[in-house]
């Protein structure tokens, strides 16, 4: 049996589909109980988060609540539930807006365990303004339920915004996948795993797929294992992905392999657009994801902020530019 590799291929996926039903057969062990605490964890907020990088950034300022006349928000919209447990998610859209617009599905970060959706309300508010429809899920975190659930979960919002394109002017052939930091990760395997019946859960709303058309990923992990990568660290602390999967990578290296979107890149994976800080471990493996996809002729762009730290995009100066990086590859991707 071969390792499993760079990227999916039809003779690997058999591998990686066995060995992930035992890994989840695994989950159901004392190990699950692992990080499960059912307190929220908010460790990671944007006002912490700002503090942090006012000691070696003093020139950040925040990004405040944009509010437009033509931007409409609905929140806590429920898109799938889990017996009494309903999953919310925010829409801001163009009311004005008369031909099919791009939809983008906006995932928080994290660390999987902590952060918020409302966190990127203003990249939204803003992108909504600029003719995007965007959707902000929550998902479940680690300290609610272990991997795959949250994966299921951003599968399932997907699926709801396309089944509910009509009601809000969404051309179902453009919906993209953004995300920063765990959201990133989240937003590449997206990209990676399209209706891929190992990662789609409890399927919802069943006659729409789960695929994306672009992936935005801004700072997200492409790889648990990868040799420029620093996850798995638990000299110090109990590092996220072992909160997330319930074991540590030493304990369970194919199960950290399996949740990288890295494994499964492929001619199948749609245009993608990373967009980094200047910390280099937030992007390892990116050189080689990008090889696969121009291997395969899909198109990918690059923008790494310099002397930036890993919450550039919920901050000026970097907000801006940030967006604009979005809406030019979008266009360029679109050809709007």
């Amino acid at each position: 049996m071969k390792k499993l590799g760079l990227y999916c291929t039809n003779k690997k996926l058999k591998t990686i589909s066995f060995l992930f039903f035992v890994i989840c057969y695994q989950n159901l062990n004392a190990q699950y109980l692992k990080g499960l605490t059912q307190v929220r964890d908010t460790s990671f907020a944007t006002a912490s988060a700002f503090k942090k990088t006012l000691k070696y950034h003093p020139n950040t300022t925040m990004v405040p609540e944009m509010h437009f006349e033509n931007v409409k928000q609905k929140n806590n919209i429920t898109y799938c539930s889990y017996g009494k447990r309903k999953m919310k998610l925010d829409v801001f859209y163009d009311k004005n807006a008369t031909q099919k617009q791009t939809a983008i599905i906006i995932i928080h970060g994290g660390g999987w365990r902590s952060g918020n959706r409302q966190q990127h309300h203003p990249m939204a508010q803003k992108l909504a303004s600029l003719g995007y429809v965007c959707f902000t899920p929550e998902y479940r975190l680690s300290t609610e339920a272990l991997f795959p659930a949250a994966i299921y979960d951003v599968k399932a919002a997907i699926r709801w915004v396309r089944k509910n394109a009509s009601q809000y002017n969404v051309n179902p052939n453009q919906i993209v996948a953004l995300g920063f930091s765990a959201g990133g990760e989240m937003a590449a395997f997206m990209g990676t795993t399209a209706n891929m019946p190992l990662f789609e859960g409890v399927v919802t709303n069943s006659d729409s797929q789960s695929q994306v058309n672009a992936v935005v990923d801004i700072d997200g992990t492409l790889s648990f294992v990868h040799p420029e990568g620093g996850e798995g660290d638990e000299s110090k602390n109990v590092s996220a992905g072992t909160y997330w999967f319930g074991y540590t990578k030493k304990d369970n290296p194919k199960l950290w392999e399996a949740a990288s979107p890295l494994s499964y890149v492929s001619a199948q994976t749609p245009p993608f657009v990373f967009i980094n800080s200047s910390v280099a471990r937030m992007h390892a493996g990116r050189d080689d994801f990008r090889k696969v996809l121009t291997e395969n002729g899909i198109y990918s762009e690059v923008h790494e902020f310099e002397n930036s730290p890993h919450t550039f995009c919920l901050f000026e100066p970097w907000f801006s530019p940030t967006i604009g990086y979005i809406d030019s590859f979008l266009k360029k991707v679109f050809k709007k």
